[in-house]
């Protein structure tokens, strides 16, 4: 299955974000999808990466990640969203860092090259660590992904307000309008 890599896919605000969102649904066995389960998609998102990623000023195109790399890019993705999941959620722990910054590290002694989705994500994270207002990394109310909140106020609840709040407020109207409907 194919997958178109629109704007709304890069809602994270960073790459490292936007990678560990290619898992759809994450906490939902049943619905849950891997954008990456087919390699070719890996080399799509990279290409898409390099115009929509919020980011795409840290890198000059983004390379596919070889072939011999991908397993250790897909453990990347899973310790990014292990650790930064439970650090929204204050359960980070010290293992948690420890897997990531492990993975990381592998990214970066075996990267064949500075430019490529791999190495990327590895830095993406590496930022976000360092990041000075962690209270910004929030996770979606309606679909779970995880996204930095640039808003003034730190007030955004939805990773994007076209897809994601416009759903949940859609919801509540039909909610709403069937409660007063019964009544």
């Amino acid at each position: 299955m194919t997958f178109a890599w629109t704007p709304h896919r890069f809602a994270g605000g960073a790459l490292a974000l936007d990678v560990a969102n290619s898992v759809i649904l994450r906490s939902d066995p049943v619905r849950r999808t891997d954008r990456f389960a087919q390699p070719s998609q890996i080399d799509r998102f990279a290409a898409a990466a390099a115009e929509l990623s919020a980011e795409r000023t840290h890198f000059d195109g983004l390379a596919p990640v070889p072939a011999k790399d991908r397993p250790a890019f897909l453990a990347l993705r899973e310790a990014i969203d292990g650790y930064f999941r439970a650090r929204v959620s204050g359960d980070a722990t010290n293992d948690g860092l420890a897997d990531l910054l492990e993975a990381i590290a592998t990214i970066l002694r075996h990267s064949g090259s500075n430019a490529s989705l791999d190495t990327a994500t590895a830095r993406s994270a590496l930022r976000l660590l360092s990041m000075p207002d962690p209270e910004r990394l929030k996770i979606c109310g309606n679909c779970g992904w995880l996204f930095l909140d640039r808003s003034k106020n730190r007030s955004r609840f939805w990773c994007d307000m076209a897809v994601c709040g416009n759903r949940a407020k859609a919801s509540r109207h039909y909610r709403r309008k069937k409660d007063e409907a019964q009544t």
